[in-house]
């Protein structure tokens, strides 16, 4: 890894693909200035390079690795494992396990993308399976959930694994020394629940893990800010997720609506602080924080949403940019080597 970090796009992904690559790394350099990146962009030269040629700033920072095979967003995780060597998605990560990109970025089919990321990458020792992860914003800055959506099923060693990984990419984002974990619940009560997560709960709290664990939460405190990680398995999340995004767009219409109702409220409107109202966007638009981070792997995998423009665009590679300079990776490793032995004794014990 050079001085600069280095981040690997798959430039063919999403719904709006090229377009949004470029714009968003447009959009990234007016946004974080100060910051050194360079970009490998894997595509179809004949879609990328007319758009760089249109954007000088943008074509300075990157270098473009053509292929014209790209996954399609309807393919089934094992076709794309298949079929998938020398696509857009591959290379880009491919990338990342040559040492070439701290991180890859793709708005492709997340199936797929977990999958191929599993065989290129490989899992990192004592994780199962990868876990996604959303930055959800609070009063108090952000709170990390997972999973999102990589594990509609999950057992209760799978939801411990989350927990480390969890607390450790709390901390290499968004800082602080102990982030507190808890466990997503239908209640607080000790009896609360089904038989996983509450085996989750004994497990987490007899594992001696180095973590500051709060034992169940219920979903109102996702929003509240009194928790720094939430832990659940990919149906509740995904569920949770997609609930917020489309009550901020809601909330986000009915403040428009109030705002331009009537003469009286475009008056009141054009004497507040035009900061201020932009201040409120930015907080309950999704594209600013859009970015998943494929937790477990031996890399660093962000998925940005399919259907994000350059603006949602940028914040996943704002966050990409992050995590290729953190300490993540070796930051969970203590935690995980204490839980596999927790594991091993409970064995012994048990036979």
């Amino acid at each position: 890894m050079t001085a600069i970090p280095t981040i690997s796009v798959d430039a063919m992904g999403g719904d709006l693909g090229p377009q949004a690559v470029v714009e968003g790394i447009g959009h990234a350099l007016k946004r974080w200035p100060d910051r050194k990146v360079k970009y490998l962009l894997h595509g179809d030269e004949a879609l990328l390079k007319p758009l760089l040629d249109k954007n000088p700033k943008v074509a300075a920072v990157c270098e473009l690795r053509h292929t014209d095979t790209l996954v399609q967003m309807t393919d089934k995780p094992s076709e794309a494992v298949r079929r998938a060597r020398g696509s857009s998605m591959w290379n880009a990560i491919q990338s990342v396990k040559a040492g070439e990109a701290g991180a890859i970025v793709s708005s492709g089919n997340t199936g797929a993308l977990m999958a191929i990321s599993k065989v290129i990458l490989r899992m990192k020792k004592g994780v199962h399976r990868p876990a996604i992860s959303a930055n959800w914003p609070t009063p108090k800055g952000h709170t990390v959930v997972l999973d999102v959506g990589a594990n509609v099923q999950c057992g209760a060693t799978q939801l411990v694994e989350f927990a480390i990984l969890g607390e450790a990419y709390h901390r290499a984002v968004f800082g602080g020394e102990a982030p507190t974990v808890g466990l997503l619940n239908v209640g607080q009560e000790e009896l609360k629940g089904n038989d996983i997560v509450r085996e989750a709960d004994q497990l987490i709290r007899s594992s001696g893990l180095d973590i500051a664990y709060q034992g169940f939460i219920e979903g109102n405190d996702i929003s509240g800010g009194s928790i720094d990680v939430v832990v659940t398995d990919g149906f509740t999340g995904n569920i949770a997720l997609k609930t917020a995004e489309g009550t901020a767009r809601l909330v986000a219409g009915w403040v428009r609506e109030a705002l331009t109702s009537s003469l009286l409220s475009k008056i009141a409107a054009g004497l507040l602080s035009l900061g201020a109202l932009d201040r409120l966007r930015q907080r309950m638009d999704p594209r600013y924080i859009n970015g998943g981070v494929l937790l477990g792997l031996k890399g660093i995998v962000v998925k940005s949403h399919g259907g994000a423009d350059g603006e949602g665009f940028a914040s996943a590679l704002g966050l990409a940019y992050v995590m290729a300079r953190s300490d993540f990776m070796s930051e969970i490793r203590k935690n995980l080597d204490k839980f596999a032995q927790s594991e091993e004794q409970g064995v012994a014990a048990a036979s």
